[in-house]
């Protein structure tokens, strides 16, 4: 997968890939990672990339030129799958689009800043608009990092046990269930003796109950899907 990121501060972008799992898909040969720096295709001496928006309002307003033109040369260079905004009112994450985005080969994802982008970028160049959550941030590349890690995570390859991906919350609607590690016994707080009786198919069945259980307490919503 490659994934080509366009921000005016790409340099808040990096640390995340240098780390962890992340920098383990990097390293793999699984993901590419490039960032673009916005201001690189700015038509004026001033790398400007923002300006007022018509009809006056608070707040500026990232400009279709330099947006175009970095896209259109990246679509020069290879096919995207996708290109996407992240944006407040977009569709908001969830698994089941981490899971379908994953698949994908080439993506870009463009950073709102400010204000937001130009209407006719999202009109003319943009196939899917992504939220994080119903909140704004100064910028969109938080949200571009919470999307990575979504999507990498579940490349055939990246994590050690490629099945511990799909056990995850939210995968079959469910929340993930109570999970236990040593030692057994800690402060006379007790492992369930289920998960230590080896019984594998009984394990798998209480691991259902608690997970529906726990769905049921915390996000009923889910069980309606």
């Amino acid at each position: 997968m490659r994934i080509d990121i366009i921000s005016v501060v790409p340099d808040l972008l990096k640390s995340p890939f240098e780390a962890s799992i992340m920098q383990r898909s990097i390293d793999k040969g699984l993901v590419e990672v490039h960032f673009h720096n916005l201001r690189d295709y700015s038509s004026n001496n001033y790398k400007q990339v923002d300006d007022y928006q018509f009809g006056g309002g608070a707040g500026m307003v990232l400009m279709i030129e330099p947006i175009d033109k970095c896209i259109t040369y990246l679509k020069s260079q290879r096919d995207y799958d996708e290109v996407i905004y992240m944006t407040p009112d977009g569709e908001t994450l969830n698994q089941g689009m981490a899971n379908t985005i994953s698949l994908q080969k080439n993506m870009i994802i463009l950073c709102g800043h400010y204000k937001g982008v130009d209407q006719r970028v999202r009109d003319h160049f943009i196939t899917r608009e992504i939220s994080i959550g119903d909140y704004v941030l100064s910028g969109g590349e938080l949200g571009a990092l919470i999307l990575c890690d979504a999507i990498i995570r579940l490349i055939p390859g990246v994590l050690g046990n490629e099945t511990s991906a799909l056990t995850d919350s939210f995968q079959d609607n469910l929340l993930a269930p109570p999970i236990y590690t040593r030692p057994a016994q800690y402060n006379d707080w007790n492992v369930p003796e289920i998960l230590l009786s080896g019984h594998t198919a009984k394990i798998e069945q209480w691991r259902e109950e608690k997970a529906y259980e726990h769905t049921r307490n915390r996000r009923p919503d889910l069980l309606d899907k």
